[in-house]
């Protein structure tokens, strides 16, 4: 069929009129197409790109009260963590018919709020990943648009919880197993719910397994912290750290080659996320979160209390999981060599190490548990 002529943009009414229905169920085929048979969607829609009909997304949010635009709101969008976390959500609110506005707060509490406030006008609803707003805020928020929080335990607001603290308990299982008598866990800032939910479970395996376990906090979970962190992690005694991500843990191993130590030889290294751990050498044991699934968890909440406001609050949780792979080891015999002085160098220059002489490896003590599946 020859498209009609006319001077102006098509508009509903026309697309209405050559698909042969009301301009409601025009409109419902665009906003609300499960309530329509599919075939008339189908009518609708082929109809409208015939005739380059493009519904108005302002006049249609005024109408209908909603955007079909959502908000996520991360600490830090270049951590690998919140990358996975955002194209998880991205791709779910795409297939639900949402666009997704990002935030980064810069993990910066004042920020954070800021976007909340700035963007509560062009969103539907919220997805709050890892907050570091006090509880009185976020609730202030909650109260002005639906919101669904990642990561922090907030009673009468749905949240999707990522349970680490099981694979982190494991993972000292295994460095007990390793001979290791001395840990530490290098964390991130105490407003981090979920990094206070790591060292708990560190602490509390260790000291059932009669470990001593130090606490190092990095002032922002980066490569660079990680590194930073090596002389304050060296002077504990310990022999082996668990990270609160890959990015630290990876930045704990540059730290210690510039010292000259090797990874799992001289010290073991634990990440958690499992989003660079095959991308080091060696390959990093870690705890995997399953970052995408909860981003995608988080957008169904949200959009399903959307569409059902009465709903009882929802909390699903992701249990992660303990990836053995090549940075852990059996404890050095005497402790942790003497390290050398870390090489005056271009912190952007590629890592290097001073070679010495290897000791001979040290038989290994009782190997530690395997990792097992767990459910999601």
């Amino acid at each position: 069929m020859v498209k009609p002529p006319h001077t102006s943009a098509p508009t509903i009414r026309l697309v209405a009129r050559e698909a042969g229905v009301s301009q409601a169920t025009v409109s419902r085929a665009f906003s609300q197409p499960e309530l329509l048979a599919p075939a008339t969607v189908e009518k609708v829609l082929s109809t409208a790109k015939r005739l380059g009909y493009v519904p108005n997304q302002v006049a249609r949010a005024l109408s209908t009260g909603r955007t079909h635009n959502i908000a996520l709101i991360l600490p830090d969008v270049a951590n690998p963590f919140f990358s996975a976390l955002m194209r998880g959500a991205q791709a779910q609110a795409y297939k639900r018919g949402y666009a997704t506005f990002l935030g980064d707060s810069d993990e910066t509490a004042s920020l954070e709020d800021l976007l909340l406030d700035k963007l509560a006008v062009q969103v539907d609803g919220f997805v709050l990943a890892s907050p570091r707003l006090d509880e009185e805020r976020i609730r202030r928020h909650a109260g002005r648009r639906p919101l669904v929080v990642i990561n922090r335990e907030l009673e009468g607001i749905e949240r999707v919880l990522v349970d680490t603290a099981s694979g982190f308990a494991d993972a000292v299982k295994l460095l007990a197993g390793f001979g290791h008598r001395v840990i530490a866990y290098v964390g991130a800032p105490r407003s981090s719910w979920s990094s206070q939910q790591r060292a708990r479970a560190v602490c509390e395996t260790g000291a059932a397994l009669g470990l001593k376990v130090a606490q190092i906090d990095a002032a922002r979970p980066s490569h660079e912290a990680g590194r930073a962190c090596v002389d304050q992690l060296l002077n504990t005694g310990a022999t082996a750290a668990l990270a609160v991500d890959d990015v630290v843990a990876q930045g704990i191993m540059a730290g210690l080659a510039d010292r000259g130590l090797s990874v799992p030889h001289d010290f073991s290294v634990i990440g958690c996320d499992d989003i660079i751990a095959t991308t080091t050498y060696p390959p990093l044991t870690t705890v995997n979160a399953y970052c995408g699934l909860a981003g995608a968890k988080a957008v169904d909440l949200l959009l399903n209390g959307l569409s059902e406001p009465a709903a009882p609050v929802d909390t699903p949780v992701i249990v992660g999981e303990l990836i053995v792979r090549g940075t852990t080891g059996p404890a050095p015999q005497g402790g942790v060599p003497n390290a050398g002085a870390p090489a005056d160098r271009d912190p952007s220059s590629p890592t290097t190490s001073r070679r010495r002489p290897r000791r001979p490896k040290p038989e290994p003590q009782a190997a530690g548990p395997s990792s097992s599946r767990k459910s999601i």
